[in-house]
This record gives structure tokens, C-alpha cells and sequence, in this order.
């Protein structure tokens, strides 16, 4: 009984077999290129040929990462030094909150102009139109430019209170 259960079961596979696959070559219609075979991580890295202008790259990026490479320790005892020689903590940490608090309002009032319809662009142009203004009152000409370097001078000055 079980032999002629097995022998049934393996001419209805037999005979589902080439169906399945003549209906998953139709259904394959698309326009896309079919994308090439996997390649494993050993055989790709081993037909990888370097370039002499490849090499000379990878070198000039090992280079310049080994010598901008910041030490973290060093930082924070740069940033602990700098935060013993500050006399009054408390204004420095309310200014800090200040201007968090600050960004996170302007954050809430930039995304309510955002929502009112026509308002966005508006804003938009005033920028351009405030940005076309300040090169060519600052930025176009050389005594002008010569003008915005003094007077951010000065603004450093008055910052610093060394003036």
C-alpha cells in the first residue's frame, strides 16, 4: 500500500514538475537588465587589480587620515582645562541652556511659517533678495570688501573687550 501511495505521489510530481517551470519563464517580462550573478568576498578581492594612480590615492587618503587623527583624551583635557579657567560656570551653562532653549523655539516657529500655505516662498525670496543686497553692498566691490573686514574687526573687538 505504502508503494503504490509512493509511486502515485511521484507521477503527480512528475507531472507538475515541467508545468511550474514553463509558468515562472512566462511571468519574467520586464524591461530591467537582470541583475549579474553574486560574487563571494574571496574570489572579488582576489581579481582586483590596483591601478598605479589607485594605489598613489589610497596612500595620499592613509596619509592625510594618520595625520589629522584626534586624540579624544587629549581633547577633553584640553576642554576640562578650559572649563577650570572659567571664573563665572553658572552663566556660562545658563547661556548654554539659553541657546538650546533658542534653537529649539526657532525650530517650532520655522515650522509654523512652513505650514502656512504661500508664506514659505515668500520667505524665500526675502532671503534672496536680503543675499543679492548683501554682495552687492559688501562683497562685489574691493573698498566695500575692505569696509566688511573692518567692521567685522571691530564687532571681534567689542566681542573680546579688548577694545
Amino acid at each position: 500500500m505504502a508503494a503504490a501511495a509512493a509511486a502515485s505521489f511521484m507521477a503527480a510530481t512528475a507531472i507538475l514538475v515541467p508545468r511550474v517551470h514553463t509558468a515562472v519563464m512566462i511571468t519574467y517580462c520586464s524591461i530591467l537588465p537582470s541583475l549579474p550573478p553574486r560574487v563571494s568576498s574571496a574570489s572579488f578581492s582576489s581579481s582586483v587589480k590596483l591601478s598605479p594612480e589607485s594605489r598613489r590615492f589610497s596612500q595620499l587618503l592613509t596619509k592625510a587620515s594618520e595625520e589629522t587623527a584626534v586624540d579624544a583624551g587629549e581633547f577633553f583635557t584640553d576642554l576640562k582645562e578650559k572649563w577650570d579657567k572659567v571664573e563665572n560656570k553658572s552663566t556660562v551653562i545658563l547661556y548654554g541652556g539659553g541657546a538650546i532653549v533658542a534653537v529649539w523655539l526657532s525650530s517650532i516657529f520655522v515650522g509654523a511659517i512652513n505650514s502656512v500655505p504661500l508664506l514659505p516662498k515668500i520667505m524665500e525670496l526675502v532671503g534672496l533678495g536680503y543675499t543679492g543686497w548683501f554682495v552687492y553692498r559688501y562683497l562685489l566691490f574691493k573698498s566695500s570688501r575692505k569696509e566688511l573686514a573692518t567692521d567685522i574687526e571691530s564687532l571681534k573687538k567689542k566681542i573680546a573687550e579688548t577694545e
